[in-house]
């Protein structure tokens, strides 16, 4: 028995129509459901380049924080009312995704991918998640 939710978003439209199945999803079987962004531009890579600034990292937190919270909007305005937002910094988001499922507990997994129409075509996010995941996924077009 599905018990929580995890729903990867980057405010792509793949991710938007993952953030719609997760959440008519979790409204079916009554679960909560948590939407994880993962930030790639953290302030220790920052550092190490001259072409990343304070100004770039803040207006990267400004989008995911837009993002989460369009997806907790549309989660609550279609009913649900026990959904969390988080985000992570990491270098690899498919790992990212993955061990963030594990150590959280998720015990199923929803992400977006915009790719091709054959299975062996998807993107590579996804086939990572897919691939890395502990528990089941499932892949949204």
């Amino acid at each position: 028995m599905l018990e929580k939710i995890l729903c990867a978003t980057d405010g792509s439209r793949a991710s938007e129509a993952a953030v719609a199945f997760a959440t008519s999803f979790a409204k079916v079987l009554g679960v909560p459901v948590c939407f994880l962004a993962v930030e790639r531009a953290t302030s220790a890579k920052a550092q190490k380049s001259r072409y990343w600034g304070s100004e770039v990292l803040k207006a990267a937190d400004e989008q995911t924080s837009r993002e989460l919270a369009h997806a907790r909007r549309h989660a609550e305005e279609n009913g649900l009312k026990d959904v969390t937002c988080v985000t992570v910094q990491a270098r690899d988001v498919d790992e990212a995704i993955a061990e963030y499922a594990a150590s959280e507990g998720y015990d199923h997994i929803v992400t977006g991918h915009a790719g091709k129409t054959a299975m062996s075509r998807i993107g590579s996010v996804a086939y990572g998640v897919a691939e890395k995941a502990s528990c089941p996924v499932t892949v949204v077009r």
